[in-house]
């Protein structure tokens, strides 16, 4: 028996998706003790890379600046352990300059007690802080392993040693932190955090998820409340970096009216900032906003402002008496201020709304209606219709070549109409895209390109069927061949089309779940094939064959195929069953965000 080759084919994606070189992501918690990246190799002899520090003595809640440079680098792990121990665990957390290059993991039972690559850009030079614990060592040495190419690392590379003071008075602070950079967070302007009271009797509010508490880790909120000729603003989300949102005449970045509240050394700056097309906010130099408070504990940053209804004098400031489309982001910044470009889609309300007007408790979407449908659909035709064609056709035909529908056999029947409605469905949601962004897209990288290779395969596919020869015409042959390579062919890449799909910002599924998910549903439809190509090799061992082999066995339904036709109509419901299921999990994803 063989493996039916579409799956061989997806199997063999789904190991070279599953692999990864390592950990490319940097998330190595498994590492933490032996800090050996699992490469299967040796790790190198001699270091080229080096750890500098810039002081040699600390006490307990001091800042040590840490850095890692050296040649091309791929990834590293950072940690800092007794160097009377050095087996020992991780001592101290870490604080990050640039988030971008750089990750903060928790090794053992020490939240942020080491550092680690953020993806396997090159780079040269890595820059943290080390902040030293209550119950620090006496000595304490910095390690790291480094990457340079897959096969090409080293581990524990040694670096300074820096030790406590022999004689620490007891009235030293044990709270002592560096001037740059505070070990903790500053007292807050409020004094306690914002609550959803009033949303949509007293005040216009923007939750998500909706009706989620603001004081709640994962809730982003942003409400306005009008007091005469003013309106009072809150907004607050988990952020380390910044928030900010912004007043819009459509649902695009550009020519939009920003607010921002940014983590600067762990203060929280509010400014305003005119969006210019998909550039970096322009900053005011003077700043409209008054009554400005912040807060930020716990990964949870709050600010407050009010600003008039109406600002004349301040160009790029919208009148807040209108109706705007409503833009709310988050996104890294770095110790110095500096913001990044946000990684996923900004929330974005579903129509345009007047925030001084009638009080209301909306909700939002990261991810637009078109897209959203345009996910649906290539989920409903790739994962439901087209699967259950192709099972049907190749084991089936034998089941019921002898049942007729609309003149034609049943196999057949099934097969087309679901392929077709594959085609139907594929066309409609190819077009979605296009329509959302007027145009091509150059930000979705080999989605789009893949995508239209899918598309144009889809189409050609029923074009080459209805150029069938009889089913005794010496080309038939040829046909088949063509036709199940043009089938599969358009089934893998719509597979790894899929895989590319749900992780653009304009879709973002949530992660890991998506990449797991998926591979089970592969997973899932390589085992039914399996299943099925095995039973029909044990009943085709059992067909008595007649005249010198030369009948078709498969082409009669014999008695041995009348046995296996429960079994069949069996694993088909099974596998209906749980294609569906796949389906209102993803469905169901699509519709949260």
């Amino acid at each position: 028996m063989e493996l039916p080759g579409l799956a061989f084919a997806i199997w063999m994606f789904i190991c070279f998706y599953a692999s990864v070189d390592g950990y490319p992501s940097g998330k190595i918690r498994g590492a933490c003790t032996s800090m050996i990246p699992c490469h299967g190799s040796s790790p190198q002899p001699s270091p080229e890379h080096t750890i500098t520090v810039n002081g040699t003595e600390f006490k307990p809640g001091d800042n040590i600046e840490v850095h890692l440079s050296g040649p091309d680098f791929e990834g590293f792990f950072i940690q800092a352990r007794d160097a009377e121990h050095l087996d020992s665990p991780a001592v101290g957390s870490f604080m990050l300059v640039d988030r971008r290059l750089s990750q903060l993991l928790t090794c053992g039972r020490t939240k942020n007690s080491a550092v680690s690559h953020t993806s396997k850009a090159k780079k040269k030079y890595i820059k943290v802080y080390w902040i030293a614990p209550r119950d620090a060592p006496k000595r304490v040495q910095f390690l790291a392993t480094v990457v340079k190419k897959y096969k090409t690392f080293w581990v524990k590379i040694p670096g300074p040693i820096v030790s406590q003071p022999r004689a620490l008075t007891p009235t030293t602070p044990l709270h002592a932190a560096s001037e740059a950079i505070p070990t903790s967070h500053p007292v807050s302007y409020l004094s306690k955090p914002f609550n959803a009271s009033g949303c949509g009797n007293m005040k216009f509010c923007i939750r998500n998820p909706s009706a989620c508490d603001p004081e709640s880790a994962s809730c982003f909120f942003l409400s306005f409340q009008q007091k005469k000729s003013s309106v009072f603003i809150e907004m607050s989300g988990p952020s380390e970096g910044y928030l900010a949102f912004a007043l819009s005449h459509d649902q695009w970045m550009g020519g939009d009216d920003a607010y921002l509240c940014v983590n600067k050394d762990h203060r929280v700056h509010v400014s305003t900032a005119y969006l210019s097309g998909r550039s970096p906010p322009v900053l005011d130099s003077e700043n409209a906003l008054e009554d400005v408070s912040w807060r930020f504990v716990d990964g949870i940053l709050q600010c407050s402002f009010r600003r008039s209804i109406r600002l004349p004098a301040y160009k790029g400031r919208f009148n807040l008496d209108a109706s705007y489309y409503i833009f709310l982001a988050d996104g890294e910044s770095s110790e110095g201020g500096l913001i990044y470009k946000h990684r996923r889609q900004p929330l974005i309300t579903n129509g345009i709304y007047n925030i001084t007007g009638l009080p209301q408790d909306i909700g939002g979407s990261r991810s637009p209606r078109l897209i959203k449908v345009h996910g649906a659909l290539m989920f409903v035709a790739w994962i439901t219709t087209v699967s259950i064609g192709v099972i049907v056709a190749r084991f089936f035909k034998p089941v019921w070549s002898h049942s007729f529908l609309f003149g034609k056999e049943m196999w057949f029947q099934v097969h087309r109409m679901l392929m077709l409605t594959t085609v139907m469905l594929t066309t409609i949601s190819f077009v979605l895209p296009f329509i959302y962004r007027g145009g091509w897209s150059q930000q979705a990288g080999f989605h789009p390109y893949l995508g239209c290779t899918v598309m144009a395969l889809t189409i050609f596919q029923p074009l080459m069927a209805g150029f069938r020869p009889s089913r005794h015409a010496p080309r038939r042959q040829l046909f088949n061949w063509f036709h199940w390579g043009t089938g599969t062919t358009a089934r893998i890449l719509a597979v790894v089309t899929l895989f590319l799909g749900m992780n653009l910002p304009a879709l973002d599924l949530p992660e890991p779940w998506d990449t797991y998910t998926m591979i089970g549903f592969v997973a899932w439809h390589v085992s039914i094939e399996v299943v099925l190509e095995i039973h029909s090799y044990c009943l085709v061992r059992k067909v008595e064959v007649i005249e010198d082999d030369r009948v078709q066995i498969l082409q009669s339904l014999t008695h041995a195929e009348a046995e296996g036709r429960l079994f069949k109509q069996i694993v088909l419901t099974i596998y209906v069953c749980g294609n569906i299921v796949f389906l209102i999990a993803f469905l169901a994803a699509i519709n949260q965000i």
